[in-house]
């Protein structure tokens, strides 16, 4: 053997055993502008905690062996149930240890759930995310829930215990013999998709808000959990329904899952494709007012979308600039090279953007219940922020997993695991034509509100370059007779502007211009073409801030 061959050298060492919140200075800046406070609610050490090196294997070993699906036991009697791996339900206990599931819902009361703190949870989603995302889809849904059974206050009553409690319980068994309970969702059908209207799955009353339910659903996400929100033709029209794995007599619900969704990313999650043969559920709200009803819940999951791509680009970020910092390349370090520092310095610019707007969103919601502005800053900025953040992140993660070449390509990276997690929550919640015409729509549908809320943005940036233009633009696309075909420039200029906006409140005065120029003044060239200019020094400088 030729051991001079077997040296290694000039490799980047693993990265982890971080503090993954009080090293990013983006992060702090934009919760500190905010108003959270970071000691108070314990995110220096929730950072450290999912930066060990042990809870960045638990994310890898989730993926790498993914949930199966056992439909019948080995005697031949249907079960419907998936198994997941021990890393996965590790990840699952100490993201519901640390409430990510149900910490805004903690003194709400049943007849009149408000969450708060969503701003301290959004951090905690953030930070998670780029560790491991599937298994923040049962996080999103089961903290969603609430705003939906709210139209049924006696069931909230019964659930919410259980949806508080931070004990994770895996037991198949019914939701009132466990110390906690997690909920999913299932709305698209596969004739239907989006266009949730066209639903077929029939709903027949029995007794009182008690129907069974006959039809299929195309996707439904975390299939073991304990009950599930989906929608159904009942008499009245299309309903809201909450579905519990068991029925109340303690037998199996009769929800049979045909398999297990193959998917590009998010694999440690399963998705199911489901078929529902007279199963029981409970109506939630009035017939006909399904829609209606589980809208609420999507406003808090697409915010969650949103802060959930914010955290992947951090984390990719974070892996390209520890490799430039450790890798040398032509004598010099990577981080040194010019043209690898406009690259990272054009990546850390847009995740900057991402980063404070996500938490200034985060922050509306806190507001929502007590002053309209951030009411309507929360139903008109969710959706772009929502739009702009999630479509970005893969060109974004493609472009960090480049900074490694051919390190950054291999499963031994993180990085393929993040590239392909990042579509997904571009396309969940409402992909991009449906979000941008959700935007449209909220516009139009309250022109006062949304004047008001462009005016709340314009009123820290208006002298910026490309801001008075944006809003222009915005306002003249709103007024086309043609409006719907100028969807997603609306949605596009929003983003920008709310972004530009929420920098401005946190970041560096050259960091908020520097992007003022580059993506609002004018189009975005390709990563490392923009003319970042004298921001270049301290956007590196603050994507990772040794403590």
């Amino acid at each position: 053997m030729n051991h001079e061959s077997q040296d290694v050298f000039n490799q980047t060492p693993p990265f982890g055993d971080v503090n993954l919140i009080a090293t990013d200075r983006a992060l702090l800046d934009a919760v500190q502008a905010n108003g959270a406070d970071l000691d108070n609610e314990g995110l220096p050490v929730f950072g450290q905690h999912w930066g060990s090196a042990e809870r960045l294997e638990l994310g890898r070993l989730a993926n790498e062996n993914p949930p199966k699906l056992h439909a019948f036991d080995s005697r031949g009697f249907r079960i419907d149930a998936v198994e997941f791996h021990p890393a996965y339900h590790a990840l699952m206990q100490a993201s519901m240890e640390d409430g990510l599931h149900a910490s805004t819902w903690d003194d709400a009361r049943p007849d009149h759930p408000t969450g708060q703190g969503h701003m301290a949870r959004a951090v905690r989603i953030y930070t998670v995310a780029g560790v491991e995302s599937g298994h923040v889809c049962p996080m999103t849904m089961t903290h969603a829930s609430v705003a939906a059974l709210a139209a049924a206050p006696n069931h909230l009553k019964e659930w919410l215990p259980k949806i508080r409690s931070r004990a994770y319980d895996t037991r198949f068994v019914p939701f009132w013999e466990k110390t906690a309970a997690t909920l999913g969702m299932g709305m698209t059908e596969k004739q239907g998709g989006t266009d949730v209207r066209a639903n077929t799955t029939r709903a027949d009353p029995t007794a009182g808000d008690e129907y069974a339910l006959t039809g299929h659903k195309w996707f439904m996400s975390a299939p073991m959990s304990d009950a599930f929100l989906v929608l159904a033709q009942a008499p009245g029209g299309l309903t809201c329904f909450l579905m519990p794995r068991f029925r109340p007599d303690g037998s199996l619900n009769a929800i049979h899952l045909q398999r297990l969704k193959d998917k590009l990313g998010n694999r440690s999650n399963a998705s199911s494709e489901v078929e529902f043969e007279k199963a029981f559920a409970w109506r939630i709200g009035e017939e006909g007012r399904g829609v209606h009803t589980i809208i609420n819940m999507v406003q808090l999951t697409r915010l969650d979308c949103a802060v959930a791509s914010a955290g992947l680009v951090r984390m990719g970020l974070n892996l390209a600039h520890h490799h430039a910092r450790h890798r040398s390349v032509f004598q010099k370090k990577l981080i040194d090279q010019p043209a690898m520092r406009m690259v990272l310095a054009d990546i850390a610019l847009e995740s900057e953007a991402m980063t404070a707007l996500s938490m200034r969103l985060a922050r509306s919601f806190d507001g929502s219940a007590t002053d309209e502005n951030e009411a309507a800053y929360a139903r008109l900025v969710t959706p772009a922020a929502k739009f702009g953040i999630c479509k970005a992140a893969p060109r974004l993660l493609y472009e960090a997993m480049e900074s490694l070449g051919g390190n950054g390509y291999v499963e031994e990276s993180p990085l393929p695991r993040l590239y392909r997690e990042a579509p997904v929550n571009a396309i969940w919640e409402g992909s991009g034509n449906v979000i941008a015409l959700d935007i449209l729509r909220a516009e139009t549908r309250e022109p006062e509100a949304a004047a008001l809320v462009l005016d709340h943005l314009m009123a820290d940036i208006a002298d910026l370059p490309g801001a008075s233009d944006a809003a222009r633009d915005i306002v003249l696309a709103l007024r086309s007779p043609d409006a719907e075909t100028k969807a997603r420039l609306i949605a596009d200029r929003l983003f920008t502007l709310a972004a530009t906006a929420a920098l401005a409140r946190s970041a560096p005065p050259e960091i908020t211009l520097s992007y003022a120029l580059t993506r609002l003044n004018q189009p975005a060239r390709m990563i490392g073409a923009n003319e970042v200019g004298q921001a270049v020094k301290p956007l590196l400088d603050r994507v990772f801030t040794p403590i």
